[in-house]
């Protein structure tokens, strides 16, 4: 007897977890994990920014005395919100354009400058050398002179018919490296007094910042980080290469230069304002990558931005009232992102 073979079930409607759509979060599973994300950061950040408002407040909550020590305390929170907006946009714009995850802007030179600034200052006028760089504008000439270094740098390797990245890249390495030697050696010939003095300086550090920088720190990260999240669409071409970028019409030079420039702008206002913190740039984009689990620009600024803050105020929150040993934030953001540095170079895998 033959037996004619039953067609199949038809396939029944797909449920709303397991329907894919186009766009950077495809299933429904993705985008409320990223929401669910996006909500826990959120509460996170604000929950560490009153904590260091109001936590250990000897003022009753509400009353005029405790909104004037909130006050003041709230300026170090804007500053950390600042560090926190320019390390991360930064450094995923930058880790965008050179096609690396492993890079941060740090590599160009910025933190070696700011060291050098201060190691000569100290050098040549001694213990008055600290008072002599601070203020606001001393702050807006250590701004303008890293962002001039930066373009004079991106204009020469980057401009001319064999304009290369790679070259930049190795170009600030080396130029780095040059300016720390330079630090180090003036730095043997301090004395015992003068070098603690300018060690303090020399650790980021939100006691390094002063009130008086933030009406001119705060316009230029708002106007670098706007334009870069504008770009957010070119970002997400920029990332597919050269080759993908060129094809798609856009011209790939134009656009690493231009995001170069908003880089080193945000970049020098955050080394400027609190000194080197060389990876929590690093830190702080590997984790938006990892929790955000998408390339879109759009969406990963966001989360990035956030994870800084969180890092940044939830470190000195716990610092500060568990182990009551404020300078040391830095130390503990650098052994961490350092070591997670190395995690993700020694291992094998996708970043």
């Amino acid at each position: 007897m033959l037996r004619t073979a039953t067609p199949p079930a038809p396939a029944g409607p797909r449920t709303r977890s397991t329907a894919r759509t186009s766009g950077p979060l495809p299933t429904a599973r993705s985008r409320r994990r990223y929401l669910i994300v996006l909500g826990v950061l959120l509460v996170l950040a604000l929950g560490f920014g009153y904590g260091l408002l109001a936590w250990d407040n000897p003022m009753p909550p509400g009353t005029a005395g405790f909104w004037r020590i909130a006050e003041l305390r709230g300026t170090s929170v804007l500053v950390m919100l600042v560090v926190a907006f320019c390390q991360a946009m930064a450094t995923v714009s930058f880790q965008t354009v050179t096609n690396n995850r492993i890079i941060t802007p740090s590599i160009m030179g910025f933190e070696s400058l700011y060291i050098a600034v201060q190691t000569a200052a100290v050098f040549f006028l001694g213990a008055a050398g600290v008072t002599a760089v601070q203020g606001l504008p001393q702050f807006m000439l250590q701004v303008l002179v890293m962002v001039g270094l930066s373009l004079a740098l991106y204009g020469w390797l980057l401009s001319g018919k064999y304009g290369n990245l790679q070259v930049m890249l190795l170009i600030g390495i080396v130029l780095g490296g040059g300016l720390g030697a330079v630090s180090t050696f003036m730095q043997r010939l301090l004395s015992p007094s003068e070098f603690d003095i300018l060690t303090a300086r020399l650790f980021g550090s939100v006691a390094n910042a002063e009130a008086s920088y933030l009406p001119v720190a705060i316009p230029l990260c708002v106007v670098a980080g706007g334009l870069l999240w504008a770009n957010s669409r070119r970002l997400d071409v920029v990332a597919l290469g050269r080759d993908a970028t060129t094809n798609l019409g856009l011209d790939h030079r134009a656009q690493v230069m231009r995001t170069l420039f908003l880089v080193s702008v945000l970049m020098a206002t955050s080394t400027a304002l609190v000194g080197p913190m060389t990876f929590l740039g690093f830190l702080v984009a590997t984790l938006a990558y990892q929790l955000a689990d998408t390339h879109d620009h759009r969406l990963v600024f966001p989360v990035a931005v956030l994870i800084g803050f969180v890092v940044l105020a939830g470190s000195y929150f716990i610092v500060k009232n568990v182990f009551y040993a404020q300078g040391v934030v830095s130390i503990i953001i650098e052994v961490v992102g350092g070591s997670l540095f190395l995690y993700f170079i020694l291992r094998k895998g996708r970043l």
